[in-house]
């Protein structure tokens, strides 16, 4: 009895051991675990905050060039603190990256002019990620960890009119590396290069721009940052070219409105589909050129963009001073086959005799009305561009009665719905064709055109290269 009492007194005594072990075991492996986890941790976030006070140093960096550029200093200098990492000005590789390309177009005789700048860089280099002043802007690069984002907007104005562009260019190259404060120093001779408006440069830089579209290139390894950017205004927007790291905006300029001279060439701009009715005027006093008067046998006001093809045709009742309105609108994207027809049941009136005649037309008279004449062709939707908004239709979502009794709409509706479908992604030009022996006095007469447009709309344009001579000093 007394030895089994012993066994058990040796038991406990080995179990508070064991127990002890159990608990030293236990708590090795947790700091152990913490180290593992929290040591990298820890080391991220000392890392993160170095990068951030040097996405500081180079906010001011920014504010010092900005006044270089603008000759208010002839010299800034910078202090950098760095932990590790590279600093560079044009490092080899990245010289030919930054560049931006300002192309202008003219779509009416499809010619167009381009120019561009160098950029250059001032980068902070540690690991895979890149602090970088670049255009005006600061640009920061998470490398395999994320995307790239703005830290300090670059020099790029746009206020839904005027486009300013000072182009900053950095030129110099030099690099440092290691622990410690270095200095950035930034000179300029403060004569920065006109490049828009120059008209000593080329005849079509002059403002207000004469152009149709004015396309901004900005290539840069920092492009899906320069597209956010542009996209946060509140009158661009961008796109992006993932292939050439290139951002893309394009700015159009507006075509003129009111009531003018009637020409063989009317500019139509985007108009705002939001907005149910957006036209607000198209309409035309034609006056007759000839002794014949107004008796076109086919007078087209045609436009085409792309695939889309619309007509107004205009011809003279025969036995009648009036003029017959058909609409045809054909779009070869959603099939050859598809076409949509309309006929006028009301006609335009001519008074007046032979070379004294007049006639007004207006395109969105809400009392004439028009017929839905299908053309006989197989396999067609006769409609297809009457459905939800998108490249190919467009509102009212309606499908047109085909088989008897053919729908009619007032011209005003059907205006409307294809102006918005030819307009859908640019602007359109009409052409107005009247034959070998054309009916209009185009000297006098007029055509009335008004509507509410969208787009990045330019009247006018000023670009400049400034050049910055940087240079490290340790």
């Amino acid at each position: 009895m007394e030895r089994g009492k012993n066994i058990l007194n040796e038991c406990n005594a080995v179990s508070s051991v064991v127990g002890s072990l159990l608990i030293f075991s236990m708590t090795i492996i947790c700091i152990t675990a913490m180290f593992l986890y929290s040591v990298p941790m820890i080391a991220e976030m000392q890392d993160e905050a170095e990068a951030q006070k040097v996405e500081q140093a180079f906010t001011i960096l920014d504010s010092r060039i900005s006044k270089v550029a603008l000759g208010e200093s002839p010299l800034q200098t910078t202090s950098i603190t760095m932990e590790g990492g590279t600093l560079n000005v044009n490092a080899p590789a990245e010289s030919e990256k930054g560049r931006m390309t300002i192309q202008i177009i003219n779509q009416t005789d499809n010619t167009k002019e381009d120019f561009n700048c160098s950029l250059g860089t001032i980068e902070y280099v540690t690991d895979d990620r890149k602090i970088a002043y670049e255009g005006g802007g600061v640009w920061s690069n998470y490398g395999s960890r994320g995307g790239t984002v703005m830290i300090s907007p670059p020099e790029f104005h746009y206020n839904g009119v005027t486009l300013t562009l000072p182009i900053m260019t950095i030129n110099g190259k030099s690099s440092s590396s290691g622990d410690g404060d270095f200095d950035i120093a930034v000179t300029s001779d403060n004569k920065p290069q006109i490049l828009y408006p120059n008209v000593s440069a080329s005849v079509q830089r002059k403002n207000p721009v004469i152009h149709d579209k004015v396309i901004v290139y900005i290539e840069s390894e920092y492009y899906d940052a320069w597209a956010d950017y542009a996209n946060t205004l509140i009158y661009t927007t961008a796109t992006v070219d993932d292939t050439n790291e290139t951002a893309i905006i394009e700015f159009y300029t507006t075509p003129p409105m009111g009531t003018f001279s009637l020409t063989n060439n009317i500019k139509f701009g985007q108009v705002n589909k939001s907005n149910s009715q957006p036209i607000h005027d198209f309409k035309f006093h034609f006056e007759a050129a000839k002794s014949q008067g107004l008796n076109p046998k086919k007078y087209e006001i045609k436009a085409i963009f792309d695939t889309k093809t619309l007509i107004y045709s205009l011809q003279k009742k025969s036995g009648a001073d009036q003029l017959e309105l058909y609409v045809t609108y054909m779009d070869t994207s959603v099939g050859p086959d598809y076409i949509e027809h309309w006929e006028g049941i009301e006609t335009f009136s001519v008074e007046g005799a032979q070379a004294d005649e007049i006639s007004n037309v207006d395109l969105l008279n809400e009392s004439f009305m028009m017929k839905y004449s299908p053309p006989n062709l197989d396999g067609a939707d006769t409609d297809f561009s009457w459905g939800p908004s998108n490249t190919t239709s467009e509102l009212p979502n309606v499908e047109i009665n085909t088989t008897s009794g053919y729908d009619q709409y007032s011209l005003e509706n059907v205006t409307q719905h294809y102006i918005k479908l030819m307009t859908n992604e640019e602007q359109i030009e009409f052409n107005l064709d009247g034959g070998s022996q054309d009916p209009m006095d185009y000297g006098s007469s007029k055509i009335t055109l008004n509507y509410d447009s969208i787009g990045n709309l330019i009247t006018y344009l000023h670009v400049t290269q400034n050049e910055l001579d940087v240079q490290i000093v340790n």
